[in-house]
């Protein structure tokens, strides 16, 4: 068999949300799915919640495309974390406060939001039960769910690129016992009514400009924080009239900042970026 490479990678989160970042711009970067599953496994590999490649963009002129990996191995549309950490290596490399990344579902805006904070425009929700998609037509804002005692229910949907299923519980580890994320997360990611699965987001009100958010993510399961997750919970938030249009969303890792204007157009989400470690892989 023919020797395979090593690869440079960086080691980057947002808010625990962590990320291992490939640059195939400045190497030809070729990983299987099984080398995907190996590198973000925890005891065996390096470890992340999703692995990211940046790639030079084929459909824009000087811009540069980031996809993005699950740890199963399947591929992800949009992950504003990753988004908020890859503008981040972009700017510093070009010593510039915006920049544009793409990715399969678009091109997104980013900017310097403060010291350590980057800002991603990310794109207009999508509200429609065909574009999240659902397997049927039906409300999104109450999607019909039976209602089964002693579980959460009345859950929302949002698309923010990938889709999201959004229940509105009070402290659900309380209420419905310290393994309910996994447990609700695990059915409704699978469930019949999302045919591209799904990620699932548990939401408490506190505030009308703030709220508590956990999450399991499609393909990654439970993570400490999900960029997309909080726009599309700032969204169904404001759709029901629960919270303004800026939103102070308080995930396991620390908070992201989520605007959404009165227009209805892109959601803007603020939020740190942090570096762990830079390292080369030998893929042997």
């Amino acid at each position: 068999m023919p020797q395979r490479d090593s690869y440079a990678f960086t080691k980057m989160h947002g808010l625990g949300n962590d990320f291992v970042i490939f640059d195939a711009r400045v190497k030809d970067i070729r990983l299987t799915r099984d080398d995907i599953r190996g590198i973000s496994d925890r005891k065996r590999g390096v470890g992340c919640d999703q692995l990211i490649v940046i790639e030079t963009s084929k459909n824009f002129f000087e811009t540069n495309f980031m996809r993005i990996y699950n740890p199963d191995g399947s591929e992800a549309e949009a992950c504003g974390n990753a988004t908020r950490c890859v503008a981040d290596i972009l700017m510093r490399e070009d010593g510039v406060d915006q920049v544009v990344v793409e990715t399969v579902v678009g091109a997104l805006n980013c900017s310097r939001g403060g010291e350590g904070f980057v800002t991603v425009q990310m794109g207009e929700p999508k509200l429609k039960w065909n574009e999240i998609p659902l397997s049927q037509d039906c409300d999104t804002l109450h999607l019909p769910y039976p209602v089964t005692t002693g579980e959460p229910s009345d859950p929302a949907a949002v698309s923010m690129g990938n889709p999201h299923c959004i229940f509105f519980v009070d402290n659900i580890a309380d209420k419905y016992g310290d393994d309910a994320v996994e447990k609700f997360g695990k059915r409704y990611e699978t469930d019949p009514l999302f045919p591209n699965k799904t990620n699932v987001e548990f939401v408490e009100v506190l505030s009308p400009n703030h709220v508590r958010m956990r999450v399991w993510e499609r393909g990654a399961g439970i993570t400490q924080a999900c960029g997309s997750g909080a726009c599309a919970v700032a969204v169904a938030t404001i759709r029901r009239g629960l919270t303004g249009r800026k939103v102070r969303v308080s995930l396991d890792g620390g908070d992201l900042f989520i605007e959404w204007p009165d227009d209805n157009a892109q959601v803007a989400m603020t939020g740190p970026v942090a570096y762990s470690f830079n390292g080369i892989i030998n893929m042997e």
